[in-house]
């Protein structure tokens, strides 16, 4: 007999150890374990065969996950006149396999190196999922099978869909190999990815205002990210005479959207969380993944869509939370109608950004009452200028006329900008002054 090798393994008799063998041979390139040979090839033989047969497959059967019997052999062989018991063991498909009380982890998955069965490391077995399942990262077998789904049942059952294992094996979160895949980590309670939203002060990331990381099934984060962003989406309420018309900072569909689109098309390889930035004048998705390879920002613009993850897209499509592929950057676009400043949909390696701009911002006016030259100067003449003019005629209609303090107070605005508002309503002949000094006030404008 030679001596133990890179496909060949000796026992002089059963030990339960044998099956890490088995899991080392199967995970690599098949192998021999021969129960009945002492290290150094001497042939010893087994008192009893059969016994040694049953418990070897009972081992290997209760022991290791996936099933390893249709790629193990247990049979017989007469060497020197001796019963060995002889375990031939090819190469597995869906590897790695593992010892089920160690789980999928380092310390469960082994793989042979030479004469020895050597524990694989977490990113070698995250190699060998990829090798195994593609690189399809939500198809991939979960490293983590110890799996709770408490919030995906209360979600179906709210929905009245039908949930158990036949359900999850059709969704894909259970593989052909009866195991947890991806997806199903996902939605799970355990799911690792994160989103973090930030609240800021200002237009810039220099003060906090506040902060929140949240966790959980990404249906659970789905419902709690809406329902804090919702809690920043502030009201404005705009008069026309007597009609009040109340205006949110964001389009509601617009924000729901844009969530749905960070938590659906990210690339969930990436260990980092969803990031949302709040700030006075807009609202930010930053989502880790970029754009899928071959597809360019101009084609998303065309309706083209290639869901990276279509199995998440599919059960949320299930769920009723989104509708078709390709329509939600539409649907954001459409939301902005006529509205001068429109979102902004960007693209870098890794990474894929929507911005929403807050429709009731007001650019702060310089010291001579002339408005800052940016984006917010467009928000401030379409909507906002009109609004306030709007208001202070109704005013004047109602009082006879107004000063600028009052214009100050029913506005909430600068003296600066009261007096740069008043100004424009008189060129316009809407208003003319009356008085001087403390005494002026702003009247309607009559014609001589």
């Amino acid at each position: 007999m030679r001596f133990e090798d890179q496909d060949i393994e000796f026992k002089q008799q059963y030990v339960s150890d044998i099956k890490k063998e088995v899991l080392a041979f199967i995970n690599a390139d098949g192998g021999t374990v021969l129960i009945g040979v002492r290290k150094d090839g001497k042939i010893l033989g087994v008192n009893n065969p059969d016994e040694v047969m049953l418990q070897v497959a009972n081992s290997l059967k209760d022991s290791l996950v996936p099933d390893v019997m249709p790629f193990v052999s247990i049979h017989t062989e007469t060497m020197e006149g001796k019963e060995v018991v002889e375990i031939d063991v090819s190469t597995g498909t869906n590897r790695p396999y593992y010892l089920k009380d160690k789980g999928l982890r380092a310390g469960g998955v082994y793989v042979r190196k030479g004469s020895s069965s050597q524990p694989v490391t977490d990113e070698g077995i995250r190699e060998m999922i990829r090798a195994s399942s593609g690189d399809s990262f939500e198809e991939m077998r979960s490293l983590n099978q110890s799996l709770t789904f408490d919030t995906f049942h209360s979600e179906m059952k709210r929905k009245n869909i039908e949930f158990g294992k036949e359900k999850m094996r059709t969704l894909k979160m259970i593989g052909e190999d009866g195991l947890y895949t991806n997806l199903a980590l996902l939605l799970s309670d355990q799911c690792p990815s994160t989103i973090k939203v930030a609240v800021f002060q200002g237009a810039d990331k220099a003060l906090f205002r506040d902060r929140k990381e949240f966790n959980g099934s990404i249906l659970k984060q789905l419902e709690e990210v809406y329902q804090f962003i919702d809690l920043n989406n502030k009201t404005r309420a705009v008069f026309s005479r007597l009609e009040r018309t109340d205006i949110r900072d964001y389009p509601e569909a617009a924000l729901r959207e844009a969530l749905l689109n960070c938590i659906v098309h990210r690339d969930y390889s990436y260990s980092g969380s969803t990031l949302i930035n709040i700030y006075d004048d807009r609202m930010e998705y930053v989502s880790l993944g970029g754009l899928v390879p071959g597809l360019e920002l101009d084609s998303i613009f065309l309706g083209v869509s290639v869901p990276r993850n279509p199995n998440l897209a599919a059960v949320f499509y299930r769920m009723h939370l989104i509708e078709s592929y390709g329509t939600g950057i539409s649907k954001i676009q459409r939301e902005y109608g006529n509205f001068p400043v429109k979102p902004k949909f960007e693209t870098a390696k890794g990474v894929f950004r929507v911005t929403l701009p807050n429709r009731n911002y007001e650019s702060t006016a310089s010291e001579d009452g002339i408005a800052h030259a940016d984006n917010t100067v467009s928000i401030q003449k379409h909507d906002t200028m009109l609004n306030q003019n709007q208001v202070i005629l109704d005013f004047v209609t109602e009082h006879g006329q107004i000063t600028r303090k009052q214009v100050e107070e029913l506005l909430s605005v600068s003296t600066t900008k009261a007096y740069h508002v008043l100004t424009e309503l008189c060129k316009k002949q809407e208003l003319q002054t009356k008085g001087n000094g403390r005494a002026r006030v702003y009247v309607a404008f009559k014609m001589n």
